[in-house]
């Protein structure tokens, strides 16, 4: 069954991640809702309680490995009526790695994404990334190797289709490892 999330306010990966913490970790609504508010998203914990009563029953309980394959690109959003600088990251498979939402589009908002993502799932093989300097800085903070790629382009953007924005530009490649 399809999870229809039309007329939310967040988008569906922050109610699908917050779902997951609330059913596979048995967190409250409260620790849930500060979780979140660390990585600058707010909501309420009723709101939290809305979306338990309607998802969680369709919600399937699985944790799928992530690729060691990650496709990362931010874009700018509206949430609550407020534009935002929207991070993610999803492996080959197109399951969601991390997200993170932040003010500013800079190196600090970059590395906290890639720090969380990386504490969270392991060193990926290899990112491919646009050609955005602030997550090109991210990442070299992390001594990682750059190259151009430019056939993950299409693939990132069907990915990104349900945020509205096709991007156009050219993309890298970041390989982790020897």
């Amino acid at each position: 069954m399809k999870l229809n999330f039309s007329g939310r306010h967040y988008p569906q990966d922050i109610i699908m991640r917050a779902l997951r913490y609330y059913l596979a970790y048995k967190l409250s609504y409260r620790e849930i809702e500060e979780i979140f508010s660390e990585r600058n998203i707010h909501f309420d914990h009723s709101t939290l309680n809305r979306w338990v009563i309607k998802y969680a029953p369709m919600f399937r309980r699985r944790k799928r490995r992530v690729s060691g394959s990650w496709r990362m690109d931010e874009t700018y959003i509206k949430v609550k009526g407020k534009w935002v600088y929207y991070y993610r990251a999803v492996d080959k498979f197109s399951a969601i790695i991390d997200f993170y939402l932040s003010e500013t589009r800079d190196e600090p908002a970059a590395r906290a994404f890639f720090n969380k993502a990386i504490n969270q799932h392991g060193l990926p093989e290899k990112v491919v990334i646009d050609k955005s300097g602030a997550n090109a800085a991210a990442l070299d903070t992390i001594n990682i190797c750059l190259w151009l790629s430019g056939h993950m382009l299409f693939m990132i953007e069907v990915l990104a289709g349900s945020l509205g924005k096709g991007l156009n530009r050219p993309w890298r490649v970041l390989s982790f490892g020897p």
